[in-house]
């Protein structure tokens, strides 16, 4: 449950997120005196927002009982089917799909991380578009958010992918089933943009603000297959002195995402930037956040450059091997290399 449901001023409600506390739970796992301190109020207001989150927290219960029920109970066989039929998002490169397994998996929290210039907000886009395949096509006919923390969404440059990427299914079309030419008419690029919802957020507290709206947005708009964040680093890397704080609020925010990507069965994909890190003798550069921050997704991927190729490496994976592949950033969008395309030809 949310902080908004609290019966408190607007100004208390907006020191508590920007404290991290974004869940009634969050609240009453705090002490009066840690709260007081953390949204610099009064020991005695602090009182009272527990009391009032302890209320709220009761009252929304059924019978008003304070009985926590465990749900979501499932069997490994289950989990094991739920597997067989995943979904994926193609990547348009099909080097990068197939060490993927298929694509971006929805169900994951994905991280991509690399040096400026490397294509992350390219791949975002890309995949923004892509969801929207149609399921004739492979695609799984969904909608996109993208959350733009740092102004580097161009909306020209998504117009370019959508374009691309109907002609890409035009052609397949056209070689492999004819009778798809009914939906082909359907699509057109201003319907892949009207299926992209953006935000902008210009502070952590934002981030976290729209974050705790998502559920219900997504509620709203069950078409919604992918989030996208670029990129999730921004606005924890200035401005923070008490490093405790933002780690609570980064865990909170991963642990949302998460859930996110259970409930509704879709894909996140938060775009990450590098920092450097001493390691035995030397500085390397390494995904931002720190080492904690590495546990907080499914999949980690690092892109990297090899001599004047793009490469993607899955740094972390429950379920994928360690594996890198090519790819390229084109007019048209995320491709295969050009050094893929010379071996495919010389097969």
């Amino acid at each position: 449950m949310e902080v908004g449901m609290l019966p408190i001023s607007a100004s208390k409600r907006g020191k508590l997120l920007a404290a991290g506390y974004t869940t009634l739970d969050a609240i009453a796992r705090a002490s009066a005196s840690h709260l007081a301190r953390d949204i610099e109020v009064s020991d005695s207001e602090a009182l009272e927002i527990l009391n009032l989150a302890a209320k709220t927290g009761v009252s929304d219960r059924p019978n008003g009982t304070q009985t926590t029920v465990v749900g979501g109970g499932q069997t490994a066989w289950d989990m094991l089917n739920d597997e067989k039929f995943s979904s994926y998002i193609t990547t348009s490169c099909v080097d990068l799909d197939n060490i993927l397994g298929g694509g971006i998996k929805c169900k994951d929290v994905t991280e991509i991380g690399g040096v400026p210039g490397i294509g992350k907000t390219q791949i975002g886009i890309q995949l923004a578009v892509n969801v929207q395949i149609p399921q004739g096509y492979g695609g799984l006919g969904g909608k996109a958010i993208y959350i733009d923390t740092e102004g580097s969404f161009m909306v020209e440059r998504v117009l370019q992918i959508a374009e691309a990427c109907i002609e890409d299914m035009a052609e397949y079309s056209n070689h492999f089933h004819k009778d798809l030419q009914a939906c082909e008419v359907k699509m057109h690029p201003n319907n892949i943009l009207e299926n992209i919802f953006y935000f902008r957020v210009c502070s952590y507290t934002e981030q976290i603000a729209l974050i705790n709206y998502l559920d219900k947005f997504v509620m709203e708009n069950k078409e919604v297959k992918i989030i996208i964040v670029d990129s999730v680093t921004f606005h924890f890397r200035q401005d923070f002195e008490d490093m405790a704080l933002r780690t609570r609020l980064l865990s909170e925010m991963a642990l949302k995402f998460m859930k996110l990507a259970k409930k509704f069965c879709l894909a996140v994909v938060m775009l990450n930037q590098v920092t450097t890190k001493f390691i035995e003798g030397s500085f390397q550069l390494t995904l931002a956040l720190g080492d904690s921050w590495s546990h907080s997704c499914t999949n980690r991927i690092i892109l990297f450059w090899n001599g004047n190729e793009r490469h993607a490496f899955i740094d972390k994976s429950p379920s994928l091997k360690s594996a890198s592949a090519p790819y390229s950033v084109t007019n048209r969008g995320i491709r295969n290399s050009t050094s893929s395309c010379k071996r495919i030809k010389m097969m």
